[in-house]
């Protein structure tokens, strides 16, 4: 008897341990470098949602590290520094898609947005405007 709970026990720690990363895996969080390669973007928890920040440049932007964002429609935020500003917003997961909504700091526009984990462990970054979208692939930060 106590041999069957042993190895019941086992079985269920082994299959914990197998599952764990694989969930982990399938995760979008972390820091992942725009198709452009100029800046890293740290994806994470944000409340009850996920969002992402601008957490690194890779270029240094026309202005400098300072950078502010100034195509912001609103003009109470174009003081801001862009480094720390939240670029995706709002996303939960839809299945194997993450929706919310993408901020271009570049044309100070908001869209629709959806995000994709290939398989190949990119991120499929889309920004939409009706059924138009354009999208690029980061890449995992290492």
């Amino acid at each position: 008897m106590k041999l069957h709970i042993l190895i019941k026990t086992a079985l269920v720690a082994s299959s914990v341990g197998l599952t764990a990363p694989a969930l982990a895996a399938d995760s979008i969080n972390g820091n992942w470098i725009t198709e452009e390669k100029d800046a890293v973007v740290k994806i994470s928890k944000c409340g009850a949602t996920v969002c992402g920040r601008i957490h690194k440049y890779l270029v240094t932007p026309p202005n400098g590290v300072n950078q502010k964002d100034v195509n912001n429609p609103n003009k109470k935020l174009r003081s801001r520094k862009l480094l720390g500003t939240a670029v995706l917003t709002g996303f939960k997961k839809d299945g194997k898609k993450w929706r919310g909504r993408i901020y271009d700091p570049k044309t100070g526009k908001s869209y629709r947005s959806e995000v994709i984990l290939t398989s190949n462990n990119r991120l499929k970054v889309k920004g939409c405007i009706a059924f138009i979208c354009q999208g690029q692939n980061w890449s995992r930060a290492r």
